[in-house]
């Protein structure tokens, strides 16, 4: 695999109606895990994004006149060519994101499955009759495409974010524009280019790229030609966007922050919970929103849970995403390091107990090791606020109904996950979680038929899934009189 970026799939800068527009002023892409620049790429201007709206609102007329089996078409050879292209989109994400190569690879493939999904949802877009009032009349109920869709998407996964939200969005019959993250905007700009090749058409999907997030969200937010904005980021981030939505009613979805509970109890597989605790916690460094955050385990197996649990951390490699032996990459910059480093230091000093890791190995580079504490309570920083680096916390817990309190103590309610082989309390506990997303007996829990979504301040509406498209479709109401 190469060591450096492959430009065949990338132009530098934002690709709007078709063009790849340039000017002046850029800004740098580096790699995190060795800090090399990657590529400079041409900042958007206001004048430009502009443009894309106004490209994308002229491109909506064509895109939903267009039937469902042609849209259905169109994106049908965009996941091929993502297919074909697997390997290079997965080095240009492990490049600039840093994640392992085989993660990468799993997150070009997932991303690519939410387009082959709803280009066949694209053909089910029913809608209803339904029996009128009196003879005379009939009632019949339609869905359209709500219309221009801007969407802002993060750094953690810069393919699959957009393929989740641009592949409902196109199959619905709506135009497309996306600001990726200005640290990971070159994964975004390989899909348009493949996109392009797919033959969708100019203006049905956009990439706007730029460091401004601030002023770019206000545009996308606040402007009237656009119906409908999605957004996943952290909460804080995602209350302002929606506040700013509100000055002209657009609609609105949300991914937000998490603070996952990870559930082991006493009649649990130990060694299974070992394994999905592993996975729901490391995976992408512990970089995602549905990571297992804190890690509640019954007294009675404690002791054992836990020595498992180190011996599995224990086998874990940090390093370069592009050498082939490696788990866990670097966290995307320093201040994601400086802000584990400082729930860490708060926890031990209110009583935590640190097993294994907790310290940066080298201040020169974006690696941290993997790190267990226990001896945490609920109430400490390190377990109410999302950690987003490879931390594991453990929390003891005593009875059935006290840990399913304690799980729900937060704020956030987007992923959980829990081991029991009791089936009884599977039905109590999975009813009684707070959570959008339950994983039982599981740590991966994300696929294109689930609807993929929280409550409370975790955000509203659901990517993926059958539910997936009514997010970019209005429905309208006809009533027919006089027959």
């Amino acid at each position: 695999m190469a060591t450096t970026l492959d430009h065949q799939l990338i132009t530098p800068c934002s690709f709007i109606n078709g063009q790849w527009l340039s000017n002046s002023n850029a800004f740098n892409v580096t790699n995190p895990a060795d800090q090399t620049l990657l590529m400079a790429i041409a900042d958007v201007t206001e004048q430009q994004v502009e443009y894309a709206i106004q490209s994308a609102k002229t491109a909506q007329i064509n895109w939903q006149a267009l039937s469902a089996n042609e849209r259905s078409r169109i994106l049908k050879n965009w996941f091929a060519l993502i297919n074909k292209h697997q390997e290079k989109l997965a080095n240009i994400l492990t490049l600039e994101q840093g994640k392992p190569l085989a993660e990468a690879k799993g997150e070009i493939a997932y991303g690519a499955s939410y387009i082959e999904w709803f280009a066949e949802e694209a053909k089910r877009c029913y809608g209803d009759t339904i029996p009128a009032p009196s003879g005379d009349k009939r009632i019949v109920v339609i869905k359209q495409p709500i219309g221009v869709v801007a969407a802002i998407t993060p750094w953690n996964f810069p393919n699959a974010m957009i393929a989740r939200k641009a592949a409902a969005a196109l199959a619905a019959g709506c135009s497309f524009i996306v600001k990726p993250s200005e640290l990971t905007p070159l994964s975004a700009l390989a899909m348009a280019e493949l996109a392009q090749q797919a033959g969708v058409p100019a203006g049905v999907f956009n990439v706007i790229v730029g460091s401004d997030a601030n002023a770019i969200g206000r545009q996308l937010t606040q402007h009237p030609d656009i119906g409908k904005f999605s957004f996943t980021g952290s909460t804080n981030i995602g209350k302002l966007l929606a506040s700013q939505c509100a000055s002209t009613v657009k609609r609105v979805s949300l991914e937000l922050g998490g603070n996952a509970p990870f559930i082991v109890f006493d009649d649990a597989d130990i060694d299974a919970a070992v394994a999905g605790a592993i996975a729901a916690k490391f995976r992408n460094a512990g970089q995602t929103c549905v990571c297992s955050n804190r890690i509640f385990v019954h007294n009675n197996i404690e002791q054992t849970f836990t020595q498992k649990y180190q011996a599995a951390m224990s086998k874990l490699t940090v390093g370069n995403g592009l050498q082939s032996d490696v788990d866990i990459g670097p966290l995307i910059n320093q201040k994601a390091i400086s802000k584990v480093q400082s729930l860490i230091d708060d926890a031990i000093s209110q009583g935590a107990k640190l097993l294994c890791g907790g310290k940066q190995e080298n201040i020169n580079n974006l690696f941290y090791p993997p790190t267990l504490l226990t001896h945490v309570t609920n109430d400490m920083a390190i377990a109410q606020q999302e950690i987003f680096g490879p931390i594991a916390i453990i929390i003891n817990f005593a009875s059935e109904q006290e840990v399913i309190n304690t799980a729900n103590d937060t704020e956030y309610g987007l992923a959980a996950y829990f081991y029991s082989q009791n089936y009884a309390r599977v039905w109590r506990v999975a009813e009684q979680l707070d959570f959008g997303m339950i994983g039982i007996n599981e740590g991966i829990l994300s696929n294109a038929a689930a609807p993929f979504g929280g409550v409370k301040q975790s955000g509203y509406g659901r990517e993926g899934s059958k539910y997936g498209l009514d997010d970019y479709l209005q429905t309208k109401y006809l009533c027919m009189g006089g027959l």
